[in-house]
């Protein structure tokens, strides 16, 4: 956890705000659980649809969010890489096309940013 201590306070002190999901404690080993986290972790809406698209679509709108920079912090990774390695790299993915969609020149970009940094334990 110390790692996540470490990108936590890196992001704060640039003005950033960090927001920490772990996969440690069992909680997100399968897709779903690790949907939940995210959507708990950035405060996602209500009408979050829990599926793929949904989670795209969120993560690149974040607009209940105050404006800045946006770290999500993955800890524990490798808990659902190893329970289910198509559902890692499905989320993966979308992780990566989110942070692409909200970067300085993609698709997305407003006054919010999203840098995702994933650790493996």
């Amino acid at each position: 956890m110390d790692n996540a201590s470490n990108v936590a306070a890196k992001a704060k002190s640039r003005g950033a705000f960090p927001h920490l999901i772990t996969s440690a404690d069992g909680a997100a080993t399968d897709k779903v659980s690790t949907m939940d986290a995210i959507a708990a972790a950035l405060s996602f809406p209500d009408w979050f649809g829990r599926n793929l698209d949904a989670l795209y679509d969120c993560l690149t709108d974040l607009s209940w969010l105050p404006a800045g920079e946006h770290v999500l912090i993955w800890v524990g990774s490798d808990a659902l890489k190893t329970a289910d390695p198509k559902a890692y790299l499905a989320i993966r993915s979308v992780l990566s096309d989110a942070q692409r969609a909200l970067g300085p020149t993609g698709d997305r970009s407003d006054s919010r940013r999203l840098t995702v940094v994933v650790t493996e334990s």
